[in-house]
């Protein structure tokens, strides 16, 4: 039995995810690949509850715990910093599902770091530290010998990079463009299904819980930009940073815009794009309405043009707890297989 210790840092809805897939899933792990997963460590913007014998944790107990709001209340709780936590405790791997900051990256980005200089494996889905430092970072994790993945990065539970890393070898990947942002998807549909303004939409969105209050992030296409910058970097080799990318949000786009485009056979979507040229760009654009990528509600799309296998077509959930957590979980796997 492979006996694989890893540490929790970000115990928000997809630290709390893994949590739950982990327990769930826990015979799965031991019957099908010979490994047990033991958490040893999880911690918050709080500080963290640690397991100084290396059994691991009570997953179940630590999900009730947060979900009422009483995570510190845990008798191995100890007030410390995730980068503290992540370079005493021993472990083999660091799932980082701290909340994305796409202007410094932190604190995911020292969270890395730590793991790094104490010789654990990186997963993680947060977007910031891989939008400002993808090439220090893997070049880092390469310097170490260590595995740096982020499936959840982009698109959620859809498989992007292991796709391309499993199913597209020899493959010349000469541009990608898609459907990154859910939120934003699912305004766009209601706008043009139900025919109301952008505001509405975005109202109704907000009450379903597919935009936060602050909706910044999605409907300026930042998020989506983001995305746009680690797919650059991972599947094109191009040594982008957020900057690179042109944005433009879905703000201007009119109830009355989305019916003309419609009356022509087509949808208005927001599209990321990395082109052949080698351009980064984010912005709404008109979209053949039997176009592969002309998916409704909050699902994502992506198309990868190769020069092997011309275009592929990727359809899926780009986000929720569970298929986030999927998206995890399935780089551990990974991880355990080829290391382990």
């Amino acid at each position: 039995m492979k006996n694989v210790k890893a540490i929790i840092v970000g115990f928000g809805v997809v630290g709390k995810g893994v949590a739950k897939v982990l327990q769930t899933k826990r015979k799965e792990l031991e019957h099908d690949y010979n490994a047990k997963v033991s958490v040893v460590a999880v911690c918050n913007s709080k500080g963290c509850v640690i397991d100084e014998s290396g059994a691991g944790l009570d997953l179940e107990e630590l999900v009730e715990l947060a979900d009422k709001k009483k995570f510190e209340s845990h008798k191995k709780f100890q007030k410390m910093k995730g980068a503290d936590a992540i370079e005493s405790v021993k472990a083999d791997i660091l799932i980082e599902a701290t909340p994305t900051d796409i202007k410094t990256g932190e604190p995911g980005t020292a969270n890395f770091l730590a793991a790094f200089k104490s010789g654990k494996h990186v997963i993680t889905s947060n977007k910031g530290p891989l939008a400002v430092n993808f090439q220090k970072l893997m070049g880092e994790a390469k310097r170490k010998n260590l595995e740096m993945r982020f499936e959840a990065t982009v698109c959620g539970g859809m498989p992007v990079f292991s796709l391309v890393r499993n199913g597209l070898q020899l493959n010349k990947i000469k541009s990608v463009r898609g459907i990154l942002n859910g939120t934003t998807n699912f305004i766009l549909t209601k706008m043009l299904e139900d025919k109301v303004s952008f505001e509405s939409a975005l109202k109704e969105a907000q009450e379903l819980g597919y935009a936060e209050a602050d909706p910044t992030y999605d409907i300026e296409g930042i998020d989506a930009a983001a995305k746009v910058v680690i797919l650059a970097n991972a599947l094109l080799g191009i040594n982008a940073s957020f900057k690179d990318v042109k944005v433009t949000g879905i703000t201007k786009v009119t109830a009355e815009a989305m019916e003309l485009a419609n009356s022509q056979g087509f949808v208005i979507k927001l599209i990321g794009e990395i082109s052949e040229s080698g351009s980064l760009e984010v912005s709404p654009r008109l979209i053949p309405k039997v176009h592969p990528l002309n998916v409704k509600g909050s699902l994502n799309a992506l198309q990868i043009d190769t020069d092997l296998a011309k275009e592929v077509f990727v359809v899926g959930r780009g986000a929720g707890q569970i298929e986030t957590a999927s998206a995890i979980v399935s780089d551990l796997v990974d991880i355990i297989n080829r290391r382990f």
